[in-house]
């Protein structure tokens, strides 16, 4: 199955350390060479970059972590193809524009149903490529589209878009695996459903889940003429499975949350701790771990 990699935090951070040990999934330590891709967000738009190559082997990820891009909501896929060949169109996060913002979305499971559905000439979002995680996305916003068109040019409630992605998310587990990651500039969505265990089990967990709280230095202020000692950085991390040996929790089967700035909403937009949300137990996030290299530092 791919592997999905999403942050969200306080303040813009860089993401060097999680991208190198998803790039080394992606071919060199996995079976993940069919392409991979990140969107890093600015307010309501996003860089994406992406390629139908392993992410081991690529240059432009190496690029990338040399620049040491910053930002405050990322979300990250490397693929192993399923459905659709592999080529740029089937690669994602796959991306769009949806009331004045750009919407991004990355998959991880099979919907081959999805795939037999006929393809309408009418709807307003029509797959590019031939993937079912496409197909789950368009569908997605075809439902949100109704919240942002009466939202008037703002943002529609949290508590809303939650309830519509729920009821989405509902269908899509009845297809097969769908653990997703969804983000519309403003909030950052997971759902988490079910993976291949290291077992060779289809089973939860899908996700897991990493909150930091943290202060840190700001060097930056000091030709200012500003004396600041440190500035407080919040930060949350989901994977597909535990990139370090900290205490990721465990999505449960089912769960959605949203992530804004570093904090954890609950599926009815509610502030959340992680233990609130993650209806897994830390134990076995721990014996699933991988042994991974630290992931991104406060």
């Amino acid at each position: 199955m791919c592997e999905l990699f999403a942050m969200s935090s306080l303040m813009p951070a860089t993401l060097s350390f999680s991208l190198e040990r998803l790039a080394r999934r992606g071919g060199a330590e996995g079976p993940h060479r069919d392409g991979w891709g990140i969107a890093f967000y600015e307010g309501p738009d996003c860089l994406l970059l992406r390629e139908p190559r392993p992410a081991s082997e690529s240059p432009l990820m190496r690029f990338m972590e040399q620049q040491g891009l910053r930002t405050s909501m990322a979300l990250s896929h490397i693929r192993l193809a399923t459905f659709g060949n592999r080529s740029l169109r089937n690669t994602q996060p796959f991306l769009r524009e949806l009331g004045g913002r750009m919407h991004a979305f990355a998959h991880n499971g099979d919907l081959p149903d999805l795939l037999a559905e006929p393809d309408d000439p009418r709807a307003p979002y029509r797959p590019v490529g031939e993937t079912d995680s496409e197909r789950a996305f368009c569908g997605l916003l075809t439902r949100l589209a109704p919240l942002w068109r009466d939202a008037g040019g703002g943002v529609p409630a949290l508590a809303e878009r939650l309830a519509v992605i729920d009821a989405h998310a509902a269908e899509l587990r009845a297809l097969g695996p769908a653990n997703f990651l969804y983000a519309d500039g403003d909030a950052l969505f997971v759902h988490a459903h079910q993976r291949t265990q290291l077992d060779g089990r289809l089973r939860p967990p899908g996700l897991y889940l990493l909150q930091r709280c943290c202060w840190r230095s700001a060097p930056e202020l000091a030709d200012s003429g500003v004396e600041l000692q440190s500035v407080r950085q919040d930060v949350a991390l989901v994977a597909s499975a535990p990139l370090t040996e900290e205490l990721w929790q465990p999505l449960g089967e089912g769960d959605l949350i949203a992530l804004s700035k570093g904090a954890c909403y609950n599926a009815e937009g509610t502030l959340s701790a992680p233990e609130q949300v993650a209806s897994g137990t830390p134990g076995q996030a721990m014996a699933d771990a991988d042994d991974g290299v630290g992931a991104l530092g406060c």
